[in-house]
């Protein structure tokens, strides 16, 4: 399973799937949402959804030097990565790699914030920006 992006081109910047994933992970605020919702230029221009794509061949765990991101296979297949926060030194190496963007920051806890594929925030879009994929 993983969350996808159906349809950027409906995302209004609501930003109601960032609050649903911060309150997952107990957060109040949107600053340790594992999903970016940026403005692509104002109203007329749209937003643009960034969120872990769960990469078959995820560059961030290969570059991670301590084996804190393990490639999470499901059925056979890689589809992201799963975090060990015990193992990670903070780094930023992964980061760094994702071409995408999708590795935010934890700055308090000093460790990153992927997408776990939950499906959490796919409940709480209210256009249909969002879907999960088996």
């Amino acid at each position: 399973m993983r969350v996808a992006v159906k349809d950027s081109n409906r995302c209004v910047g609501c930003q109601s799937c960032m609050f649903a994933c911060a309150r997952r992970h107990g957060e109040i605020g949107v600053v340790n949402s594992r999903i970016r919702i940026k403005s692509a230029g104002g109203m007329e221009n749209g937003f643009e959804v960034i969120i872990c794509r769960a990469c078959e061949n995820p560059v961030c765990a290969e570059v991670c030097p301590t084996g804190a991101l393990e490639k999470r296979v499901i059925n056979g297949r890689v589809r992201g990565v799963i975090f060990h926060p015990e193992k990670c030194i903070g780094c930023k190496m992964c980061q760094q790699a994702c071409i995408i963007g999708a590795v935010f920051w934890s700055e308090h806890e000093n460790k990153p914030l992927i997408c776990e594929h939950c499906g959490y925030c796919v409940a709480f879009c209210p256009h249909g920006v969002l879907e999960i994929e088996r």
